[in-house]
């Protein structure tokens, strides 16, 4: 029996796959010949909005299908573009055509459920097919209800994804989470007695020579242990660019003249994605230094970083997920200019 459409796809990240997901999974499966499913948030660093790799989030859909089901399956890693629709649309695109070639029978299905949804309107080439919001399940409260009150959620996932889950609650990296989640929640608590909602201002800074990126390892939460970029929040008294000397000396060390750094800046941009930081609506000031060719300058981590180094740019992307939140994104932005 013929099925209504050739291909289907179905975007998401998956974190977890709750019985909503795998409604629309089966949905989709009854009216394609092909499932196409797009994983988000490819390669980024663990966090509790992402706390399983896209090879663990594929795993346990597959353990969710029967093997008919799989063979109609293709899972489609997607990084992120937090500053550019176009560039994700593009990526989206171009891996989409290259499974389907040059079919016109493509559906995409997906829920309308808040303005995170609006990315369902992008693809205006294929049919759309609504699914519903099964049992108002979303996968942010079954994490929260997973980290805060350190148990399995039995009624709202699959059998295969509980099992996983309830094992994963033994490892270190539960552990981490966890510790991330209490840390995040307390700090949202510090500031929910404010009268407005706070908004964060910080400057982060990419230094770059001969090849290679300045980082540093993060000492303390949110992010412990994650590459980063120097930086920090800016003190009431100092104009932004100060705030980015200030932070790239206290953080590295770093064994330049300060007129020479601000001398070298070649570029700069506000990065204001409003989910860029699970800490709260931070917006970042970046700079992009640029410095002469030669024997790189002696770092040394100190005050917020663990460690500092230069990175190459090769490393850099070969370590993609274990970069803080939006970090990767920022150099990329400067680097491919250069």
């Amino acid at each position: 029996m013929s099925k209504e459409y050739q291909f289907g796809v179905y975007i998401g990240r998956f974190q977890p796959c709750h019985n909503g997901h795998w409604q629309t999974i089966e949905l989709a499966l009854s009216k394609v010949e092909r499932l196409i499913i797009v994983l988000g948030s490819h390669r980024v660093a663990m966090d509790i909005r992402n706390p399983w790799t896209t090879a663990e989030r594929a795993d346990l859909i597959k353990q969710c299908l029967s093997a008919e089901q799989q063979a109609q399956v293709t899972f489609l890693p997607m990084r992120d573009w937090l500053y550019s629709d176009n560039l994700w649309l593009t990526a989206i695109q171009q891996q989409v055509s290259e499974i389907t070639g040059e079919s016109d029978s493509i559906a995409i299905f997906g829920h309308h459920k808040d303005s995170s949804s609006y990315y369902l309107d992008l693809f205006p080439q294929w049919k759309f097919i609504e699914t519903g919001n099964y049992a108002k399940l979303n996968s942010t409260n079954i994490r929260e209800a997973y980290f805060s009150h350190q148990q399995c959620p039995t009624d709202n996932v699959p059998p295969a994804v509980h099992d996983f889950l309830k094992t994963f609650l033994n490892t270190d990296r539960y552990q981490t989470l966890c510790q991330e989640f209490q840390f995040l929640k307390k700090y949202q608590e510090i500031w929910s007695v404010a009268p407005y909602p706070p908004i964060f201002v910080t400057t982060d800074v990419v230094v770059v020579q001969s090849g290679h990126v300045l980082v540093v390892r993060r000492k303390a939460s949110p992010g412990k242990g994650l590459i980063a970029l120097p930086g920090g929040f800016l003190q009431p008294d100092e104009t932004i660019v100060d705030g980015m000397l200030r932070e790239l000396k206290e953080e590295t060390r770093l064994k330049v003249p300060a007129a020479v750094l601000k001398g070298s800046i070649v570029d700069s941009y506000v990065f204001d994605n409003p989910g860029r930081s699970l800490r709260g609506r931070t917006i970042t000031h970046a700079y992009f230094i640029q410095l002469k060719s030669g024997e790189l300058p002696q770092v040394k981590g100190s005050d917020d970083a663990e460690k500092a180094w230069w990175m190459s740019l090769a490393d850099l992307y070969a370590h993609e997920d274990r970069i803080y939140e939006d970090h990767f994104q920022i150099i990329q932005h400067f680097i491919s200019k250069v």
